[in-house]
């Protein structure tokens, strides 16, 4: 019975996340501007926005599959950037933060928030 108890102890948080209320890096933050501003010059606001809108739930499997491609991807982009873009996709707020950066740059300038 003993043994039962630390197995479900064990699972009750095996599918846990990282909570929200930790806040992101300064290379964090910069590595997401760097992100939005790349979609932003490119012209790809809007279509970038309606992705990460409707992926955001599955972030997290997207994260896994970084990790899991991660040696394969070594060849074409830097591999610490996209460890870090894997660990920042396991936080459920970072798509939202992502999508309000982009929205932040595509902006009209001197338009006001309403």
């Amino acid at each position: 019975m003993e043994k039962l108890a630390k197995v479900r102890a064990g699972l009750r948080h095996a599918f846990a996340v990282r909570p929200e209320d930790q806040p992101l890096s300064i290379e964090d933050v910069q590595l997401l501007e760097r992100i939005a501003e790349t979609i932003v010059k490119r012209g790809m606001a809007a279509p970038a926005t309606m992705f990460l809108e409707s992926m955001g739930p599955m972030n997290f499997l997207g994260s896994q599959a970084l990790h899991f491609m991660t040696p394969i991807i070594d060849c074409a982009f830097n591999v610490k950037e996209v460890e870090q873009i894997a660990r920042l996709l396991e936080r459920r707020d970072t798509v939202t933060r992502l999508i309000a950066i982009i929205e932040a740059k595509s902006a009209p300038k001197g338009a006001t928030a309403q």
